[in-house]
């Protein structure tokens, strides 16, 4: 239901209502996308939230036999809008982010981190989970597991050189770690990596006779 607000017509103001609840709430809760103790927060542009907003209104009739479905979809789109809308809060993250992104292959502790931010951990995990949705540690991890993918496909360090680059002085327990978290050793994602045509790593074109199969595993037998 459409509604404006003011004492004068021509300067008064819009707001938007969209009252939800369910057990996603909790988890959006959680990663800091709605925050009960801080209900107004300011927007660099409502032009995102309010499309989303107009795109619920036209879903919610009576007669729309997918309202459930399509509103709720919007609901959860109506809370990314906003939380990429925040003035507090640069489009492409939190000041914070781009330095542990930075600094993320440091060989530093995330009380060290804080530290190098004047922060507590605690506040530094409040301020990475509103920015990320992740506590600090995994956000770390994230980038570093990252970083660790692109030197074991496109570099032939071996695998301890590697870990030594993204911050782990131990080779077995990065080896340990890769695997929990990717699903696969360091050096079997490498070997995947270069089977992407048969033969390994290649800037030349494929042999007619022996084209690429997309789903390979294992090289082509010997003849």
């Amino acid at each position: 239901v459409p509604h404006h607000y003011a004492p004068d017509p021509g300067t008064g103001w819009d707001e938007g209502f969209v009252d939800f609840t369910g057990p996603a709430t909790t988890t959006y809760t959680d990663l800091g996308y709605i925050e009960p103790g801080r209900p107004v927060v300011p927007l660099a542009d409502a032009s995102g939230p309010r499309a989303v907003i107009g795109r619920i209104a036209r879903a919610a009739r009576r007669d729309n036999p997918l309202l459930e479905v399509e509103t709720g979809a919007a609901v959860h789109e109506l809370l990314v809008a906003l939380r990429r809308a925040r003035a507090d809060l640069a489009p492409d993250g939190h000041p914070v982010l781009k330095a542990l992104a930075r600094d993320a292959c440091l060989p530093l502790t995330v009380a060290d981190h804080a530290a190098r931010h004047g922060m507590t951990p605690a506040e530094l995990r409040t301020a990475v989970r509103r920015g990320a949705g992740c506590s600090p540690k995994d956000y770390l991890l994230g980038i570093r597991l990252g970083r660790a993918k692109e030197l074991l496909a496109g570099t032939e360090l071996p695998v301890a050189a590697v870990a030594r680059r993204v911050g782990y002085d131990d080779p077995a327990y990065f080896s340990r770690l890769f695997t929990r978290r990717v699903g696969t050793p360091p050096v079997r994602f490498r070997a995947q990596q270069g089977r992407a045509v048969p033969g390994g790593w290649s800037d030349q074109v494929p042999d007619p006779a022996d084209p690429p199969v997309i789903g390979r595993t294992d090289p082509p037998a010997a003849p």
